[in-house]
């Protein structure tokens, strides 16, 4: 059974989530400030966070880096849930650690439908982890992390799942349905524009390594290259 806290400082909004969560069979834990929350989150691991980006003290934005620079806990799924809808908002939160962003007001059935498509995205430990070597990157399955010239490149969950997607489907263009159904388990009427979100904040945490691998196709989608350093 999946542990999922809810950070939400409305009361009324962050009741309807939790019975909401509780009715299809998670544990949850609701909390009207990130404070409290992050003074038990890393004892308790929760699977995944749903957070309000306009909190008391301090906000959304900050408690979600924070919860990515906890060791035990940085691999943790984290959505945003907030009433702030333009671009630059969902740019902010997704390049600040988040692995989805939904606009209030929202419906319960398209929220669990999100929570389930991420719950079945979570990372699993791979039985043969492997380090590969790849357009002047060190990627390691495993431990699932990049380097690039020795520095760690800190990924979300999401973004290193788009990366190795792209790579596992080198040279194909993949179009932005394909990666919404592979990768969020969304129809392709649902946000495409997310897609385009998580590849720039990709490409931009990659430097030249991204810029140069991962090329789009216009009104389509995108494709990976292999190039020799």
């Amino acid at each position: 059974m999946a542990k999922i806290f809810v950070i939400e400082d409305d009361e009324n909004i962050r009741n309807l989530i939790k019975m909401a969560l509780e009715g299809n069979g998670y544990q949850a834990e609701a909390f009207e400030n990130a404070e409290d929350a992050l003074a038990v989150i890393e004892k308790v691991k929760p699977d995944l966070a749903i957070c309000d980006l306009m909190l008391p003290g301090i906000d959304g934005l900050e408690a979600i880096k924070k919860i990515r620079r906890m060791p035990e806990i940085k691999d943790m799924l984290l959505m945003i849930l907030t009433a702030k809808d333009r671009e630059f908002d969902k740019v902010t939160g997704l390049d600040c650690g988040a692995d989805d962003y939904m606009t209030k007001p929202f419906g319960i059935m398209e929220l669990s439908a999100r929570i389930r498509s991420l719950l079945r995205r979570m990372p699993q430990k791979e039985d043969h982890p492997q380090q590969l070597f790849i357009n002047g990157m060190q990627i390691d399955t495993g431990a699932r992390e990049v380097l690039i010239d020795g520095r760690n490149v800190e990924l979300t969950y999401r973004e290193f799942e788009l990366l190795m997607y792209l790579y596992q489907n080198n040279q194909r263009v993949v179009s932005r349905d394909e990666l919404l159904d592979k990768l969020w388990g969304y129809d392709c009427d649902v946000e495409t524009r997310t897609v385009d979100i998580h590849i720039g904040t990709l490409r931009k945490k990659l430097g030249d390594e991204g810029t140069e691998s991962i090329k789009t196709v216009r009104n389509v989608g995108y494709r990976f290259l292999s190039f020799d350093k």
